[in-house]
């Protein structure tokens, strides 16, 4: 393996772009993205993570996507379309308005495919035409995403295990049918990839100049309705009429006595092995083809994972298996020239799980809100940090630092006072000042922490079925003033870096 690489020491936010302000039912990459960055630039900040970037369906949870490859739809910015001419200001004007504070989806959903049919209607001819070609010869996943999702439409958005035996099958004959008789959606799934893309390295080049990193995130599973699992069912463990054969989850723990059923598909680690990981090397591709490392989520899984029955009611039935280990990640060392990886390492792992991370040379994470509950040995108390690590305040799974502190109980309270000391009155800057000063080489903190917001503006709770990721910036909720405060934080603890 190669040698470990440190990560410079350096802070960040953590923000996901549907939580970005702006005139749209959810936020996008057009001008707030922009200057998003330029916040992070000015308050001294050098890293921005996201979650991930793929198409959302069903719960609006970007850990359930129709596509590992694609990016979301609903993240293409109709302002950048304007300044390219594939939109005038009247098309602008017609798309449905942010009405509240939160992020409404199914709005934004109605404005994309708006959005959609007009650039459609205006690209022929267009002096972009030929970019938008050569981006669908290039782009070895679009094909399958485009049909698989025009497909969904044509069945009613019925989960592809239900759709006609042939098209379920992948016969060449129905799928050349299918894609003649659908390929106006066909076409239209492709342009909206293409103005995901060009909006996207639009916003990556900006952030490189102004010296800000990307972290994003990969879920270690993907959702069984997605283009992933119909276009390779081989490499999922599903039987000849395309039924998982066992399901993912987690088994019973401390925060849950049956488990958690989480239902996506398992892999067939053998036959990802039969050709070198090829799909995993190419998802890990694409996905640094967007972002600069990778938070790879459920690291553990990568170890052992837990295996439940189909049908079972809960993950208590489940048993763990082992998964890829090492082979894996040679491959994609070998793959992508290096492992630009976070390992989310949190939860129950063990001696097995840290044997592979730190094999790897890979950096962990460390929670603050689960550093005082228990006793002095919790290793996510700062004085047991280590320097090749990435410390959160919380993640987009937790509550919010206030609304954690709301609701925890005096000895925990009295426990973060013995650590931290005294502090400021202000309970999410005092974690941000203890996480900055961590000799942790990153330190992030969610953008509702700086704004010292309660359990009102938390992202997502597990297990809750709805009303998650909704949370949004309001126009000018950000300020110089944050800006200035987080600036003198980095600068104190020595995380100030010079752009790349």
């Amino acid at each position: 393996m190669a040698p470990v690489v440190r990560l410079p020491r350096r802070s960040g936010l953590l923000l996901h772009p549907t939580s970005l302000p702006g005139p749209f039912p959810c936020g996008d990459l057009g001008p707030a993205s922009h200057e998003f960055v330029d916040f992070l630039a000015a308050a001294g900040q050098s890293l921005w993570q996201v979650l991930p970037l793929g198409p959302t369906g069903f719960g609006d949870s970007p850990y359930q996507c129709f596509s590992a490859f694609a990016g979301n739809p609903l993240l293409v910015s109709p302002e950048r379309l304007a300044d390219d001419g594939l939109l005038s200001r009247h098309d602008l004007g017609q798309l449905p308005a942010r009405t509240e504070r939160a992020c409404d989806f199914g709005r934004a959903l109605e404005s994309s495919e708006r959005v959609a049919a007009r650039v459609s209607e205006r690209l022929a001819g267009h002096a972009l035409a030929d970019d938008f070609e050569a981006f669908r010869a290039r782009t070895v996943w679009l094909a399958d995403y485009a049909l698989f999702m025009a497909l969904r439409e044509a069945h009613e958005h019925r989960p592809w295990n239900t759709w006609d035996a042939a098209i379920r099958g992948r016969e060449p004959e129905a799928l050349a049918t299918a894609r003649r008789a659908l390929g106006g959606r066909v076409r239209t799934h492709e342009l909206m990839q293409w103005a995901f893309e060009r909006h996207w390295q639009a916003l990556r080049e900006h952030a490189r100049a102004r010296g800000v990193a990307l972290l994003g995130d990969a879920p270690i599973f993907v959702a069984f309705d997605s283009a992933d699992v119909w276009a390779a069912p081989g490499l999922f463990q599903l039987d000849a009429a395309g039924e998982p054969t066992a399901v993912a989850g987690v088994p019973p723990d401390y925060f849950s006595e049956t488990g958690q059923l989480w239902g996506n598909p398992l892999y067939r680690w053998e036959a990802h092995a039969a050709d070198d990981h090829a799909w995993w090397c190419a998802r890990l591709a694409a996905v640094t083809r967007t972002v600069d490392l990778v938070r790879l989520d459920h690291f553990i899984g990568f170890v052992r994972y837990w295996s439940v029955p189909p049908g079972s009611a809960d993950a208590r039935p489940g048993s763990w298996q082992p998964g890829p280990g090492a082979p894996l990640f040679r491959a994609i060392e070998r793959a992508l020239g290096g492992l630009p990886l976070v390992a989310e390492d949190l939860g129950e792992t063990g001696a097995d799980v840290e044997a592979l991370r730190d094999g790897l040379g890979l950096p962990g994470m460390r929670v603050l809100q689960f550093a005082f509950g228990g006793d002095d040995r919790n290793p996510f108390l700062p004085q047991h940090h280590v320097p090749h690590c990435v410390v959160y305040t919380g993640t987009h799974d937790n509550d919010t630092t206030a609304g954690w502190w709301a609701q925890a109980r005096e000895p925990e309270r009295r426990f973060v006072r013995e650590v931290i000391g005294e502090g400021s009155g202000d309970i999410a800057w005092d974690l941000m000042a203890a996480g900055s000063a961590s000799v942790a080489d990153t330190f992030v903190a969610p953008v509702q922490d700086v704004l010292s917001l309660g359990s009102e503006a938390r992202l997502n709770t597990p297990g809750l079925a709805s009303g998650n990721w909704t949370w949004r910036l309001s126009l000018g909720q950000l300020t110089p003033a944050h800006a200035e405060r987080l600036h003198a934080l980095a600068a104190t603890f020595s995380r100030l870096t010079r752009p790349a």
